[in-house]
């Protein structure tokens, strides 16, 4: 699995880092920072996360 995050889009809502802890965060300056290939095991949160992002930012490739 991979992840794909489109930083055009990104406003670095955050609602990633709830849904999929263990792949994306924050780095100090507030911007996203995540895993791009992240553990199988993590795809049901990594699919939430594309779920609740605002924008529709986030889209996974196997």
């Amino acid at each position: 699995m991979k992840v794909v995050v489109d930083m055009n889009k990104c406003q670095d809502h955050g609602q990633c880092v709830f849904a999929a802890p263990h792949v994306f965060s924050m780095d100090d300056a507030g911007h996203l920072a995540y895993v791009s290939g992240p553990d199988e095991a993590l795809r049901e949160d990594v699919e939430e996360a594309a779920d609740v992002c605002p924008l529709q930012a986030i889209r996974i490739e196997d």
